[in-house]
């Protein structure tokens, strides 16, 4: 085992650096924006002091953040010794973090621009001990050369390579293993039709809102609602053509935005281990072992119901999600349910993939809308009484939401194949959550005063997901099935 000593790429400095400034940038710019641009390094100008504190302390902070990024990079050493990664850092107290190799159950790559344009990688270490979303260990930018170096370490001790091969036997293997044929690949048709039918342009205008209120005391509001009120006199014509536009717009930006995250999405299967490859800007590779995997969810949103499309989520134990917040790694973000099903028995074969539900039972109809219409009806008594006529319109409220509810108790339902447990519910998206026995951490059940008089139970199930676990529940359920679900748990 070597016992080389190792450093980060100088860019790394550089890498962490702007890291810590890009929190800085956004309220700078709302700070400059709302000062009008009245900065100025005229000493006799009114805001000659408000430009220097602005200035110099973004300056003093910049300086700061550099020079953090040139210590952690100057500290920063890793090594492989008896078995193990072994890393130290940290300038006035040093840290060290020793990982055996047999623990670590992936290495994460991400290529950012800065990494791309000098060949390096990002690579993340993770153990089953990960928490909190964050990797054992991150390695900012190295060599792509060294990545399949700690990569070969890790094979080597968990013997799933020849040890008397050399190295660039071993790299050349690992290269072939590398282009084992893929599972899934998203195609451009298909990332338009994922963007068209998430909630992608909601995301952008809820975003563009966020960014005006940010500005809203130099908008002059006043001015902009006599012209609103002028431009309504033109016709109704130019205002439908007008949010027509918007919505185009945001639909544009919300294509781009997909094809930056999911370009190039690949999923193969290696080892016993699904990686997943995509982004255009930030090019990123997850690996997942199967054996973590702690449940699937099947996500159909009402237009990808209706097209035959769906999204498949992973549940897993321990490791980073996408964003580095949770357990949650999105597998297929947009595939056929026939596909999507086929691609999964041959993944999990022992599971069943087409379950029969026991669905809740029609007298438990009322309590999936019953709250939601106790708690409605105040709030149509303010509309309709302060915005008269108008607010007359919000008794439409009340046979949209029955018919929500009525929906809910449709797709409400469960399914005991015997070590699986298969559930299915809907806020507005129809989610098919299927887990085994063994992966999950409690069932509970619920039966308020008014369900026991019905003889109907609600039930949540948890699986080792994320800080706090992934739950599926399945709403009033007739009490003997919540029950026989109890006892399949218990035994």
């Amino acid at each position: 085992m070597s016992k080389e000593i190792n450093r980060l790429h100088p860019i790394s400095a550089v890498i962490t650096s702007v890291k810590a400034l890009k929190s800085m940038i956004l309220p700078i710019v709302i700070i400059i924006v709302s000062n009008g641009f009245n900065f100025s390094l005229n000493f006799r100008s009114d805001h000659f002091f408000d430009t220097i504190l602005l200035f110099g302390v973004w300056g003093v902070a910049a300086l700061l953040a550099l020079i953090g990024g040139i210590i952690k990079w100057r500290t920063f050493v890793y090594w492989f010794e008896d078995g193990e990664l072994r890393v130290t850092y940290g300038l006035f107290v040093k840290k060290k973090r020793y990982i055996p190799f047999e623990r670590i159950q992936s290495l994460n790559y991400n290529e950012g621009i800065f990494h791309r344009l000098f060949g390096l990688v990002k690579v993340q270490v993770e153990t089953a001990g990960s928490k909190g979303g964050k990797p054992e260990v991150e390695l900012t930018a190295i060599r792509k050369a060294a990545a399949d170096v700690i990569e070969l370490e890790m094979r080597r001790a968990k013997n799933e390579t020849v040890l008397q091969r050399d190295d660039q036997e071993q790299v050349q293997i690992m290269e072939e293993a590398r282009s084992t044929p893929t599972i899934y690949h998203m195609s451009m048709r298909d990332l338009l039709v994922l963007a068209t039918t998430s909630g992608g342009i909601g995301v952008v205008l809820s975003g563009l809102a966020a960014v005006a209120s940010q500005f809203s005391d130099i908008i002059p509001y006043e001015t902009v609602f006599h012209e609103l009120a002028d431009f309504v006199k033109v016709g109704a014509f130019l205002i439908a053509l007008t949010v027509m536009l918007v919505l185009i717009v945001a639909w544009v930006v919300s294509v781009v935005i997909t094809l930056i995250n999911y370009y190039d999405y690949t999923v193969r299967i290696e080892d016993n281990k699904l990686i997943i490859t995509k982004g255009l800007l930030e090019k990123k590779r997850i690996t997942l072992p199967l054996n973590r995997i702690q449940a699937i969810r099947i996500v159909e949103n009402p237009l990808r119901q209706l097209t035959g499309f769906a999204t498949v989520v992973v549940e897993s134990a321990g490791g980073n999600g996408e964003d580095g917040n949770d357990k949650k790694i999105t597998l297929f973000p947009l595939i056929k349910k026939h596909d999507c099903l086929q691609t999964l028995e041959q993944l999990f074969p022992d599971m069943d993939w087409n379950p029969t539900f026991i669905r809740s039972p029609k007298k438990a109809r009322p309590f999936f809308y019953r709250i939601d219409f106790i708690w409605l009806v105040p709030v149509i008594g303010a509309c309709s009484y302060f915005f008269y006529p108008y607010g007359l319109l919000s008794l439409l409220l009340i046979p949209l939401t029955i018919l929500l509810g009525i929906w809910q108790h449709k797709t409400a339902g469960f399914q005991i194949n015997g070590k699986q447990l298969a559930m299915q519910y809907r806020v507005f998206s129809r989610i098919t959550l299927i887990m085994e026995k063994k992966r999950i951490q409690s069932i509970e059940s619920t039966q308020s005063f008014f369900q026991k008089r019905k003889n109907v139970m609600s039930i949540k199930a948890t699986v080792m997901s994320g800080a706090t676990g992934t739950k599926g529940s399945v709403s009033s359920l007739e009490q003997q099935d919540a029950e026989k679900i109890l006892t399949w748990y218990e035994h």
